[in-house]
């Protein structure tokens, strides 16, 4: 015979100084768990809605990202009549030769400097790109001195706010427009006219990168084959977000363990604390445990009950922990990026976080009522009533 749900439910409510006890240390941890998983899901979200699934980026064979590469004029020229790519109502083939360099700029808040990754782009940037919107202002004008910047890094660097300007190379930039892109890695960098960055930094007219539309996103793998095979030019090409959730795949995967680490301390240490909160409870109910058994419940629903309080606490707990978490949905971070650069990214809290939590919480409520459940199960009915 099985003691009922609504046993358990009351037995929460009466001793709720106990309870309130375990479910604040459980929200605790699931509410960090849940700002954690948030912070490494939004940065992997960055890299990975950054380019399009049918775009792909072509770089020098063997450079470990755009920042060391370097591909001659007669080889862009080579790629870009390829009849895989793409072309515009004009004819023209979409693809925008790039170049990327990094500068030291300082943060808003306590003027500490920082990488910040400077990308010198041509007027087919922005259709070979897609989802590029200027949010505040207007495009750049090429061949003048104006930069956009994205929303991330604009919330991040000093100086720069619509209209107004940043010191690079001795130069001065304005800013004319503020853009988004859908929440990608571009958002956390400063766009310019390619030849004005060539000439301000010195540097012979190359592209490092070419970024460029194709037909399909299937074709990428025969594309791809064909230009490691090919002698007359020394590029690699690869799918565009796969190519810059590579650049910052072990920083992603440092804050996924970072989250896990601290998690599983945390939850050991939310554990230990159920169960001695079970084993109070457990105590206290001695009698009323005795009493049970000699009514003819078995030693099974004893340990099924006691196991489903302390998941039902687990569970209010990670509910809780769920809500307390919510705020941290509105938070920005920042971190290295490719090329050693800083890529800001909001945190991305999502319902398979929240189950995750929920899930979390649940298996604390497990181990953390086992042991206790097995003691109240094994308690002698005789000794239970002579306990009292």
């Amino acid at each position: 015979m099985a003691l009922p749900l609504s046993y358990n439910f009351r037995n929460v409510i009466v001793r709720w100084k106990s309870s309130l006890l375990a479910i604040f240390g459980i929200a605790l941890v699931v509410s960090v768990f849940i700002a954690l998983a948030g912070m490494s899901n939004g940065f992997r979200h960055a890299l990975r809605s950054t380019g399009r699934t049918d775009n792909a980026i072509v770089y020098q064979r063997g450079s470990a990202s755009e920042l060391t590469s370097s591909i001659p004029k007669d080889q862009e020229n080579f790629l870009k009549v390829d009849a895989r790519i793409q072309r515009d109502a004009n004819g023209r083939p979409l693809a925008s030769p790039e170049m990327v360099v990094v500068a030291n700029l300082l943060h808003r808040k306590d003027l500490t400097p920082t990488n910040v990754t400077i990308r010198g782009v041509t007027p087919l940037a922005f259709d070979v790109r897609g989802g590029i919107s200027i949010r505040e202002g207007r495009r750049l004008t090429f061949g003048l001195g104006e930069i956009i910047v994205g929303q991330r890094i604009a919330e991040r660097i000093e100086g720069l706010d619509l209209n107004g300007s940043i010191k690079i190379q001795k130069l001065n930039w304005k800013v004319v427009g503020i853009f988004t892109s859908e929440g990608s890695g571009f958002e956390s960098e400063i766009w310019m006219d390619s030849k004005v960055l060539s000439q301000a930094f010195n540097r012979r007219e190359m592209a490092q990168s070419i970024s460029m539309r194709l037909t399909s996103a299937s074709v990428i793998p025969e594309f791809a084959e064909e230009l490691k095979a090919d002698p007359k030019v020394q590029v690699e090409l690869k799918e565009e977000r796969q190519y810059y959730e590579d650049q910052a795949g072990p920083i992603a995967n440092s804050l996924l363990a970072l989250a896990g680490f601290v998690s599983i301390v945390m939850g050991i240490g939310a554990v230990f604390g159920g169960m001695n909160t079970m084993y109070a409870i457990v105590s206290q109910r001695t009698r009323e445990i005795g009493t049970l058994r000699a009514l003819g419940f078995s030693r099974a629903s004893i340990l099924f009950s006691f196991m489903v309080e302390s998941v039902l606490l687990a569970l209010i707990g990670g509910a809780v922990g769920c809500v307390l978490a919510m705020p941290a949905s509105t938070l920005t971070a920042a971190t290295g990026g490719p090329g050693f650069s800083e890529v800001a990214f909001a945190f991305r809290i999502t319902p398979a976080t929240h189950a995750c939590g929920l899930g979390f919480a649940a298996l604390m409520g497990i181990l953390g009522g086992l042991f206790p459940a097995f003691r109240a199960a094994r308690v002698p009915i005789a000794a239970a009533l002579k306990d009292s």
